[in-house]
């Protein structure tokens, strides 16, 4: 299937503001008015932000170039007209917006499980269907589960076809290749042509990414770093991980693994990783560390609840820690603690070395709330500096189980949305 692309920066750029919303012509001339001389100041809204590029644009242009660009992506079938604006004492200016018909594939896929979100061009969600899947089984099987998902989203009638999908996986991720690389959690998965595979199957275009940086991307556009330029997200899952924002896009590294924390020794007489090395911090609190720490808490007496949880389903997890601790179970609440310190102590050190604007912590045992989210402040607010830490936010997400899916569709966008 051809998906039409625009041609020219400019275009690309009008496409990458109208995710944002509907606009006039008038508004858009406004945002993207060409300074009077070099040293003008960008004509924008006052109180209003607007996203890359025109905060420090080279794509500024007159109003008759801007109506030229508009009108070609209409043509293109990527914009359309959407009625008139309210009267600003003259003649009403036409509003524009991307076409309603575009669609895009969002796959998040975990550890655990494989969500796929069908978003309109402006990336608000249609339509989210999950189910647990184990990553474990091999790529052959997930993407069938992928695959059965998307059609049953078709089967509701919320596409005809994709213009693209995006992919996060829980692993490192050859950005360029578009496939995994020796992801310690994946087995059998080693540089399988993900997106490729996806791409052919789905009939689009397709881009592949590592878990923790589409849901960066996710809270980029939807959640709390909305106004934020430069941010962490830890996501505390299976696994531990990073997104790294800078200047409003994924800092990726030479080869793809920035942000790779939870392979940080913290301890180099720990336990065994998942990854080989000893003392992880994904060794000490990753989702099935905390569940082997649970089961050690239950058979030891040391927590009541878990004990009696244990004896009743066979086996314990990160959840079954939550609720415990919600109960006022002493052991419980003592392992989200000891676990939120050595996180805190990694994630200090992240903020002394970047002087990040927000922090968001995410992830399934992220879940374990605020006992969690106040040990990790502590530890933090405590070791950095207080230059660093005078005016920081640490948070826990708002966005829960979207913002994998909508972070992926938001990858996709800013490559179909690209000249």
């Amino acid at each position: 299937m051809k998906t039409n692309r625009p041609e020219t920066p400019h275009q690309a750029a009008l496409l990458r503001l109208l995710r944002e919303g509907t606009c006039s012509r008038a508004e858009l001339a406004g945002i993207t008015a060409e300074p009077a001389t070099p040293t003008d100041s960008p004509v924008l809204t006052p109180g209003a932000t607007y996203p890359y590029p025109w905060r420090s644009s080279p794509w500024r242009m007159s109003r008759s170039k801007l109506n030229s660009e508009l009108d070609r992506l209409m043509d293109l079938g990527l914009v359309e007209a959407d009625g008139l604006a309210a009267s600003r004492g003259g003649r009403r200016s036409g509003r524009v917006r991307l076409s309603r018909g575009i669609r895009f594939a969002g796959i998040d896929v975990g550890a655990t499980s494989v969500d796929v979100a069908v978003t309109d061009g402006e990336l608000a969600v249609l339509g989210h269907i999950s189910e647990p899947c184990d990553i474990k089984r091999g790529p052959a099987h997930v993407l069938d589960r992928v695959l059965t998902l998307t059609g049953k989203l078709r089967e509701q009638g919320l596409f005809t076809q994709l213009h693209g999908a995006g992919i996060g996986v829980p692993g490192p991720v050859s950005f360029t290749e578009g496939v995994p690389v020796v992801p310690p959690i994946m087995p059998g998965w080693d540089r399988y042509p993900m997106r490729e595979m996806i791409s052919q199957e789905l009939g689009c275009p397709a881009m592949l990414d590592n878990d923790v940086n589409i849901m960066a991307l996710g809270e980029l556009h939807a959640g709390l770093a909305r106004q934020v330029d430069d941010f962490l997200l830890v996501k505390i899952g299976t696994g531990i991980g990073c997104g790294i924002v800078v200047d409003g896009k994924i800092y990726r590294g030479v080869s793809g693994s920035a942000g790779d924390i939870g392979h940080i020794r913290v301890d180099e007489l720990g336990p065994v990783c998942a990854c080989g090395n000893t003392g992880c911090l994904e060794a000490y609190f990753g989702g099935a560390a905390l569940a082997a720490q649970a089961h050690t808490a239950a058979r030891s007496g040391a927590s009541p609840y878990l004990a009696e949880r244990l004896i009743a389903t066979g086996t314990l997890t990160a959840e079954d820690v939550a609720t415990a601790a919600a109960q006022g179970d002493a052991a419980a609440v003592q392992l989200i603690r000891d676990g939120g310190r050595r996180v805190g102590q990694v994630l200090a050190g992240l903020v002394s070395f970047f002087n990040p604007g927000l922090v968001i912590i995410a992830g399934g045992v992220a879940r374990l709330g605020h006992v969690l989210l106040a040990e990790i402040r502590s530890v933090v607010y405590r070791r950095s500096l207080p230059l660093a830490t005078g005016n920081l936010p640490i948070v826990l997400s708002e966005l829960e189980d979207t913002a994998g899916v909508v972070g992926a569709a938001r990858l996709i966008s800013d490559h179909v949305y690209a000249a």
